[in-house]
């Protein structure tokens, strides 16, 4: 007889068990807590399960995990027990699992491979790590062969085949001629995934090159290159002309026949291809023909997903990344040209390595409680489910009664201490498994408080407090308010507690003051703390300082009183134009005013008022206008003063309706300046008494207006009438007048929901005001569910603007609703608004990076993107981490501070520049979501080639002597490579005029440099750069100094300086003193002397006193002679002469004439005295010396 299934109430039964069973215990963050509570072990860290390892270095292999008592550590090798003190290599990290096998003294790393598992293990349970296959990397060499020419008939096609040696991780391929320049690819000639290289037609150019394919090994950093090809194509056109290249018949041109596409690979018209989810998938059709034929993809029954397509290998491949189940299906790729068209056909299954639906956490509880892990995977077959307890299979573990397995579900029911184990689920297919850990930790701790003890706060009267009791026990606590010692508990009404245990209380009154006391209770004892609330009166400022216009240097006053609570310390402080105000020489501030004496233009702007306590505060503004001095006004009426208005007054209350009422009042005085504007305010006594609001505002030509209200609303009014000095004081309030209640017309606003914990989401909005909420005991109806479900709604209704969500999964979509609610009613069908729960750490981390060296600063990376489900969260960016390592240069200190490159959203490929070029360099990438960084990926190793140096330091120019300048200079900073000299570069200019450049270059240990200068009066500027093999780096410039005289110096270097020049100035000098000999000699011997009648006559030809040569001497003689001057202290000064030695950079006391010949001139004294004087010194004088000998 056939079994009938279950009826539905009894699946509806199971479901119910199951949502009811308590979620885990949250251990508080407090390191006293966490320190104290026993814990099984978990697996912290570990190595990746495909562990390739460099045979040059140390073998690591990495596991950590915590636990309390701290776990201890074993491992298995190939499933047996790994003895790890019998080999001396092998020793395990201290408080830690992480193997180090150690090579230093000896020993083969192939000896050590297989597959290895770490067990951490303490009283509570075992931990296990993943299966760590362990292999050693390799790069074989190439076997040598000879290899003959290929022949080939000119269009025909060609493949070079690679065949590269296997190594492990396989090896990088790539082609490149036997003297290492790279081959050019094209849609003619490409090289194919599996490194063969493909000729889809051969040209006569082709036999330019030879061909040799390469393969470059990741661990050892290691070019392997295989004997070259070498093609000799045969042709019927033997001259190859390069002009034919890129004629529009190319092929016909040199006579090659045109033939219809056929592939080169795949073979045939079909094949098929597997992949798994996740991964990447290639597809790949290279074709031969003339001409060289065109790849098109299509894919059967639907287009090709766009944002995961994308064509590589001059669209010769087809890679679509991060394949998934839709992705299956028949591909066809298109190879056309003028001659026809052939297609092949891929036929792709997508299968899939397990992946987690639901991975099991761990599970914290309370003795008698009751509770479940989940292990739940998919993929493609089908994975099945292993359960393990401790590292043994959950089969051959002691019987427990209060456990169940339910296929991939255990139920506990009813745990006690003796529960507590490590359970390890296993699932697995033929692609590959998924090992969890998650243990189940039973706990019976009586209640504590995690706040510190007597609490005091201190809070405004009519202001919204939340006290806080943290707590924590398990089982958990049910936990209760009291005040003053009283029975009863706080729940409800005015009070709201919240599942942490704090205490809302929504408006304090001066009945609230007191102690409150909270009590947490559970099976095991009780714990209570104690919260003091004072209530304090609110800070006013009850006479606020008004609008004032002053004139010019007169005093102004302007009024602060405040009202405080006379417990708290007041603050009284002002601010100028919502600045801090500079209390000067010309302000005095005092407890209840600020005076300005002699007020100046400056001081014009608005003054505000700050009385604040440390718990509140308020504000006043007025505004100070300044008038300058003004002639007498012409008429009557400019001279009145002008004020802000009077008050408005008798404010009445008529036309009462349910939601509107008339308002009327009665002007003040204008003080001269008409009323331009009435502003209405309201004053509600539930929400926010003593605080008024804005509400209309009408032209100053009304005294009356109906004003449109909301429900439920005690309202009180007062008016402000405005003018163009200021406003004046409002109003005195109106009766009150309350609205009938009414249901909410509008929901709260900025609904949100984000998670705050990995297992949370937290709905937020903002609260509704006092005209919004219609109706007493304001609340909102939160309702969520998780999206695309069709689950019924959870709901919760909130006093608050916040609501916390519990044991949610990690970062899943939820509907949410808020709905506003009072004692009349609902408010409208709320909008559904999207929230997520909270995110966690990424649990994998980017695979298959690769590094391409773009230059010396720069490099591409490209990875595998992360399957969504790891991310856990919104993934903000893909981050590499990078840091230089050494450098390739001996003794050169480098810097190896950690640096990072963002690469936003999911993209696979990213440009990290700014790198140090000739450089070793490590780099290891995350994912980031809001959580924070996931696991690191493999750490990468790549080299920047070498680049051009930085500038040469301390570049110094200088010029000890007019004929050499001396260049002194350090070393680059930066060298970036090798350097191989230097470079100087220098040009002589005058002026806008430039000499010719001149080109130095010095080896690279030289620093100085000497240069002779060719030309005393140009200056020069210098630029030096260093070199490396790349080319010259940044350039430094230097020009020399200019000389402090450039004009004198260069004279005197051009005259002064000349052998011919000296000779003259001493013969001149010569002549002088033999003339001066002459002249006193004969004058001592009183020989006669021409004298002219008139000093200022000139002696003619004719005088006949000069036809004899001799001249009469008189007292005139003692006259000074024309041209002369005499000094005070008696010496002869010359005038200055047109024609002087001084304009040629000598000076002198001789002229010359337009012939050269020297003039002479002299003065003496008429002075009696002084000539006796001058005669008293003769005898000591040279010249009286030389007399007295002739």
């Amino acid at each position: 007889m056939a079994r009938q299934p279950p009826p539905p109430s009894v699946h509806a039964a199971i479901l119910l068990f199951l949502l009811s069973l308590s979620g885990a215990i949250k251990i508080p963050m407090d390191p006293s807590i966490q320190n104290e509570l026993s814990q099984p072990p978990t697996i912290t860290k570990q190595s990746v399960k495909d562990h390739i390892v460099d045979p040059r270095d140390n073998i690591l292999i990495e596991c950590e995990a915590k636990g309390n008592p701290a776990p201890s550590f074993h491992w298995t090798r190939n499933s047996r027990f790994f003895n790890i003190a019998k080999d001396p290599r092998v020793s395990m990290r201290r408080k830690s699992g992480t193997l180090v096998i150690d090579f230093r003294s000896g020993g083969r790393p192939e000896e050590y491979e297989g597959e290895y598992q770490c067990f951490a293990r303490n009283k509570f349970g075992t931990a296990l790590s993943n299966r760590i296959r362990l292999q050693v990397s390799k790069s074989p060499l190439w076997p040598k062969e000879n290899l003959d020419p290929v022949v080939v008939q000119e269009g025909a096609p060609l493949t070079l085949q690679c065949n590269p040696p296997p190594g492990l991780p396989s090896p990088v391929i790539f082609w490149m001629s036997s003297s290492m320049e790279p081959i050019t690819q094209d849609k003619r000639v490409s090289q194919g995934h599996n490194g063969d290289l493909y000729f889809s037609n051969v040209m006569l150019q082709d036999m330019q090159t030879d061909y040799s394919c390469n393969a470059r090994f990741h661990f050892t950093h290691t070019i392997q290159q295989k004997n070259a090809f070498t093609l000799k194509v045969l042709t019927n056109n033997p001259y190859n002309d390069s002009s034919l290249r890129n004629h529009p018949d190319m092929y016909s041109a040199r006579g090659v026949a045109e033939r219809t596409p056929s592939f080169m690979y795949p073979q045939g018209t079909a094949s098929s291809q597997m992949v798994l989810r996740g991964t990447d998938l290639l597809l790949e059709c290279i074709a031969s023909g003339v001409p060289t034929p065109d790849i098109a993809w299509y894919k059967k029954g639907g287009d090709l997903p766009s944002d995961k397509a994308k064509f590589e290998n001059f669209n010769k491949a087809l890679r679509i990344t991060n394949v998934s189940e839709e992705d299956s299906g028949e591909y066809f790729c298109l190879a056309s040209n003028k001659m026809g068209s052939i297609r092949h056909t891929i036929s792709v299954r997508v299968k899939a390595a397990p992946y987690w639906l639901d991975e099991p956490k761990n599970l914290i509880l309370a003795p008698g409680e009751d509770g479940r892990l989940v292990c739940r995977a998919n993929g493609n077959p089908k994975p099945t489910v292993q359960w393990m307890v401790n590292g043994e299979p959950l089969q051959s573990a002691p019987p427990n009664p209060n456990r169940e397995v339910a296929g991939d579900t255990i139920i506990f029911r009813d745990t006690q201490i003796s529960s507590r184990a490590v359970y390890q689920c296993n699932t697995s297919n033929e692609h590959g498994y998924l090992l969890a850990n998650a243990f189940v930790s039973v706990l019976d701790v009586p209640p504590r408080m995690l706040s510190p003890r007597n609490q005091l706060i201190r809070v405004i009267l009519y202001n919204r407090t939340r006290l806080d009791c943290p707590f924590f026990g398990s089982p958990i606590p049910t936990l209760r308010w009291f005040k003053n010692g009283q029975g009863s508990n706080l729940d409800g009404g005015n009070y709201h507690v919240y599942e942490n245990g704090s205490l809302e209380i929504k408006m304090i009154r001066k009945e609230d003051q007191g102690i409150y006391t909270c009590v947490a209770t559970n099976i095991l004892g009780k714990a209570e703390n104690q919260v003091r609330l004072e209530v304090k009166d609110p800070t006013r400022i009850y006479r606020m300082p008004e609008d004032q216009v002053a004139k010019r240097g007169t005093t102004v006053q302007l009024e602060c009183r405040v009202k405080h609570d006379p417990s708290l310390k007041l603050m009284v402080s002002w601010l100028k134009d919502d600045e801090p105000l500079y209390i000067g020489n010309r302000m005095k501030k005092e407890d209840d005013s600020l005076t300005i004496f002699g007020v100046a233009e400056r001081d014009q702007g608005s003054y505000t008022c700050v009385a604040s306590t440390e718990l509140d505060q308020d504000l006043a503004k007025a505004y100070l206008t300044v008038l300058a001095d003004q002639a007498t006004p012409t008429n009557r009426l400019a001279a009145l003063p002008k004020g802000r208005p009077d008050r408005p007054r008798d404010l009445e209350l008529t036309d009462l309706a349910e939601r509107s009422v008339r308002l009327t009042w009665i002007p003040g005085d204008d003080n001269n300046s008409p009323i331009t504007d009435y502003v209405v305010q309201f004053e509600e006594d539930q929400f926010q008494p003593g605080v008024w609001h804005d509400h209309s505002k009408f032209p100053g030509s009304v005294n009356s207006a109906i004003l449109q209200l909301s429900p439920y609303v005690n309202y009180q009014f007062r008016v402000i009438a405005i003018n163009e000095v200021g406003s004046s004081h409002p109003s005195l309030p109106s009766e009150r007048y309350r609205t009938s209640g009414a249901p909410p017309e509008s929901n709260p606003a900025d609904v949100k929901g984000e998670g705050t914990r990995k297992n949370n989401m937290e709905i937020t909005w903002t609260p509704m005001n006092a005209t919004s909420a219609f109706g007493p005991n304001l609340r909102y109806i939160v309702k969520w569910r998780r999206r695309e479900t069709r689950e019924t709604w959870n709901n919760a209704t909130v006093w608050g603007s916040r609501y916390v969500v519990g044991q949610t999964p990690v970062y899943v979509p939820y509907e949410i609703r808020v709905q506003a609610e009072n004692d009349f009613g609902k408010g409208p069908e709320p909008d559904t608004v999207i929230g997520y729960s909270g995110e966690d750490y990424p649990r994998a981390a980017p695979t298959d990076v690769k590094i391409r060296v773009l230059n010396s600063t720069a490099i591409s990376l490209q990875w595998n993107r992360v399957y969504p489900d790891t991310v856990q969260g919104q993934l903000r960016e893909y981050r590499a981490y990078y840091w230089r390592e050494s450098s390739l240069l001996k003794n050169l200190w480098v810097s190896q501070k950690r640096q990072q490159a963002s690469f936003p959203g999911d993209r696979p490929r990213g440009v990290v520049s700014r790198l140090f070029p000739y450089s070793n360099y490590k780099l290891e990438m995350v994912v980031v979501n809001g959580r924070g960084d996931g696991p690191r990926s493999e750490t990468k190793e790549f080299t920047t080639p070498e680049g051009v140096p930085s500038a040469p330091r301390r570049f110094r120019v200088r010029q000890p002597n007019l004929e050499t300048i001396n260049l002194e200079w350090d070393h680059p900073e930066h060298p970036n490579g090798i350097l191989i000299g230097y470079t100087l570069k220098y040009v002589a200019f005058n002026g806008t005029k430039l000499g010719k450049q001149i080109v130095e270059n010095f080896s690279p240990n030289q620093t100085k440099f000497t240069m002779q200068r060719a030309d005393p009066v140009s200056r020069y500027r210098f630029t030096l750069s260093a070199r490396t093999q790349v080319g010259s780096g940044e350039a430094v410039t230097e020009e020399s100094p200019a000389p402090p005289n450039e004009a004198y110096t260069n004279n005197q270097a051009d005259i002064a300086t000349q052998g011919w020049f000296i000779g003259l100035m001493c013969a001149i000098a010569l002549l002088v003193l033999i003339l001066l000999i002459v002249c006193f000699i004969k004058r001592s011997r009183g020989g006669k002397y021409p004298v002219r009648e008139k000093k200022d006559v000139p002696l003619g030809p004719e005088d006949p006193k000069e036809e004899d040569g001799s001249f009469d001497y008189s007292d005139e003689d003692n006259k000074p002679l024309q041209g002369s001057q005499t000094s005070l202290d008696g010496t002869i000064k010359q005038q200055e002469s047109d024609d002087s030695l001084v304009d040629y950079g000598e000076g002198g006391e001789g002229q010359f004439n337009e012939d050269g010949s020297f003039i002479g001139q002299y003065t003496v004294k008429k002075d009696k005295e002084e000539t006796e004087g001058n005669e008293s010194s003769e005898a000591t004088s040279p010249v009286n010396a030389i007399y007295s000998l002739a």
